[in-house]
Protein backbone atom coordinates (compact mmCIF):
# COMPACT_ATOMS: atom_id res chain seq x y z
CA UNK A 1 0.00 0.00 0.00
CA UNK A 2 1.43 3.73 -0.74
CA UNK A 3 2.23 5.64 1.69
CA UNK A 4 -0.14 8.58 0.96
CA UNK A 5 -3.12 6.06 0.45
CA UNK A 6 -2.02 4.85 4.51
CA UNK A 7 -1.99 8.48 5.58
CA UNK A 8 -5.74 9.16 4.49
CA UNK A 9 -6.70 6.12 6.29
CA UNK A 10 -4.95 6.87 9.40
CA UNK A 11 -6.68 10.55 9.02
CA UNK A 12 -10.05 8.50 8.90
CA UNK A 13 -9.21 6.89 11.92
CA UNK A 14 -8.49 9.88 13.88
CA UNK A 15 -11.65 11.70 12.67
CA UNK A 16 -13.65 8.70 13.10
CA UNK A 17 -12.20 9.14 16.54
CA UNK A 18 -13.26 12.75 16.62
CA UNK A 19 -16.70 11.98 15.39
CA UNK A 20 -17.68 9.04 18.06
CA UNK A 21 -15.84 10.89 21.12
CA UNK A 22 -18.23 11.42 23.77
CA UNK A 23 -18.64 15.17 24.28
CA UNK A 24 -19.51 15.66 20.06
CA UNK A 25 -22.10 12.65 20.74
CA UNK A 26 -23.77 14.77 23.31
CA UNK A 27 -24.31 17.57 20.98
CA UNK A 28 -26.70 15.07 19.26
CA UNK A 29 -28.16 13.15 22.15
CA UNK A 30 -32.04 14.98 22.02
CA UNK A 31 -35.22 14.53 21.43
CA UNK A 32 -35.46 15.56 18.23
CA UNK A 33 -36.36 13.58 15.61
CA UNK A 34 -35.60 12.67 12.23
CA UNK A 35 -37.91 10.59 10.00
CA UNK A 36 -39.45 9.13 13.47
CA UNK A 37 -35.73 8.33 14.42
CA UNK A 38 -33.83 9.57 17.61
CA UNK A 39 -31.15 12.28 16.16
CA UNK A 40 -28.23 10.76 17.66
CA UNK A 41 -28.99 6.92 15.82
CA UNK A 42 -29.25 9.02 12.45
CA UNK A 43 -25.63 10.93 13.74
CA UNK A 44 -23.78 7.52 14.24
CA UNK A 45 -25.09 5.33 11.32
CA UNK A 46 -24.42 8.03 8.85
CA UNK A 47 -21.36 8.55 10.08
CA UNK A 48 -20.56 4.93 9.93
CA UNK A 49 -21.73 5.00 6.12
CA UNK A 50 -19.42 7.99 5.39
CA UNK A 51 -16.38 5.86 7.31
CA UNK A 52 -17.39 2.56 5.04
CA UNK A 53 -17.87 4.98 1.36
CA UNK A 54 -14.25 7.17 2.38
CA UNK A 55 -12.50 3.82 2.97
CA UNK A 56 -13.80 1.94 -0.12
CA UNK A 57 -13.21 5.05 -2.21
CA UNK A 58 -9.59 4.60 -0.61
CA UNK A 59 -9.08 1.48 -1.75
CA UNK A 60 -10.50 1.06 -4.90
CA UNK A 61 -8.10 3.73 -5.53
CA UNK A 62 -5.40 1.29 -4.26
CA UNK A 63 -6.03 -1.49 -6.30
CA UNK A 64 -6.31 0.42 -9.80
Amino acid sequence: MKKRHQQKLIILSVGLLLAFNMPLLLLFDSSEAVLGLPLIYVYIFSVWLLSILVSLFVFMRYYE
